[in-house]
């Protein structure tokens, strides 16, 4: 089943007669390159992207952009070794980093941001989300 598309977006496409390029080692593909016939600025606009590439053996080649999704959570405390933030899908999270240098004093720290955090969510919730009284 595929995702419908929420825009419709103008599709481009540029042919060109090229050579391709594939430096191959003992672990695998590590460079495509496509060179063509006859090279001029301009003809395709130039990116850089992560994707999924698939060279099938007739010698096609396929590249497929990704789009990078990025966080869409907004951050709403940001302590030493923790953060809370509040998710697009109107959730709350509570994230603890601790470097393998600080391990000895995980459980201090856990402790103490994580009280800071609870402190810090009901002082939040009291300030923007209505208390509902129980029957």
């Amino acid at each position: 089943m595929k995702k419908s598309l929420k825009k419709q977006e103008a599709v481009k496409t540029v042919t060109l007669n090229a050579q391709v390029a594939i430096s191959k080692t003992e672990t695998g593909m590590n460079h495509v390159q496509v060179l063509p016939d006859n090279p001029c600025a301009g003809q395709v606009e130039g990116f850089r992207g992560l994707g999924y590439g698939q060279l099938l053996s007739t010698g096609m080649f396929e590249f497929t952009r990704h789009k990078v999704t990025h966080s869409q959570a907004q951050t709403l405390l940001r302590l030493g070794h923790s953060s809370v933030s509040h998710c697009k899908d109107n959730t709350h999270r509570f994230t603890f980093i601790v470097k393998d240098e600080e391990l000895k004093e995980f459980s201090h720290w856990l402790a103490v941001e994580s009280l800071q955090a609870t402190i810090f969510m009901r002082e939040y919730m009291a300030k923007y989300h209505v208390k509902k009284e129980v029957a």
